[in-house]
């Protein structure tokens, strides 16, 4: 669907959820609150400009593959996307510009995952969704393991997850990444984070300190402010949370209607 007030800008849906926005002529212009704190994570990752290996496990749109061609240019970027019709259907309807560096593979996220290099990525974004949910083979402890194999040294892992209170996904998912890396937080907005309204957080992991000062500051000036959660705050939030296997994993819970425009 075009957007009428920006030229060459198109929202992207699946099953009548939202799923990507995209501007052609600006792809550093993010809609969604989600896509623009994880586009605060990329800017923190590294020094500004600073070439980065990326790998982004769901493709959509592209929307922050884009972002990262247009603000670390020479950047090599893998995006892994199911569903060919989709990836066939942005290639042709909104080409990434000549010289991107991404290339996208139509493959099943984890078995990418299983197959790709060790210490092969600087950032691994994870933004999957069947229809309006995380598939339930991403979200065990033993997915977050394979994560952390792929990343290189002090590399950075970033997921859009959704969930509201009690947070019993939002907790396990808090729990496997506990497991596997030495370092989580979480970005959300406030009322999320009250339990006032289900709705979307950015898990982030390392095994190393992140930058969470500087993401803190970029959260909180953006249009849509966010807050970012780790050390006591985050141990309240996740305790007695244990970590989820593959043989108990299920997929993230049904957004209730009239979430993300839905029903």
């Amino acid at each position: 669907m075009p957007d009428v007030d920006r030229d060459r800008a198109w929202l992207l849906t699946v099953d009548g959820a939202p799923q990507s926005y995209v501007d052609l002529d600006d792809p550093e212009h993010l809609e969604f609150e989600y896509a623009r704190r994880i586009a605060h994570v990329l800017d923190c990752a590294a020094d500004p400009g600073r070439p980065l290996d990326l790998v982004h496990l769901g493709g959509g749109a592209l929307t922050l593959p884009r972002y990262a061609a247009a603000t670390r240019p020479g950047s090599r970027q893998s995006v892994v996307e199911f569903d060919a019709g989709l990836a066939a259907l942005v290639a042709e309807h909104l080409p990434l510009p000549a010289g991107s560096g991404v290339t996208v593979y139509v493959d099943d996220a984890r078995a990418w995952l299983d197959a790709a290099p060790a210490d092969s990525a600087d950032v691994l974004v994870a933004d999957v969704f069947g229809g309006s949910r995380v598939p339930a083979q991403l979200t065990s402890v033993e997915y977050a393991r394979r994560a952390a194999r792929v990343l290189r040294p002090g590399g950075v892992y970033a997921a859009n997850l959704a969930d509201g209170a009690p947070f019993g996904f939002l907790r396990g998912q808090l729990a496997n990444f506990r497991a596997a890396f030495d370092r989580v937080a979480l970005v959300a907005e406030p009322g999320v984070l009250r339990g006032r309204r289900f709705g979307n957080a950015v898990l982030l992991a390392s095994d190393r300190e992140l930058p969470l000062a500087a993401l803190a500051r970029r959260c909180a000036a953006d249009a849509f402010p966010a807050r970012v959660e780790d050390g006591p705050a985050l141990e309240r939030f996740v305790r007695g949370a244990l970590p989820v296997a593959d043989a108990d994993a299920v997929a993230s819970p049904e957004p209730p209607d009239g979430a993300f425009g839905i029903g």
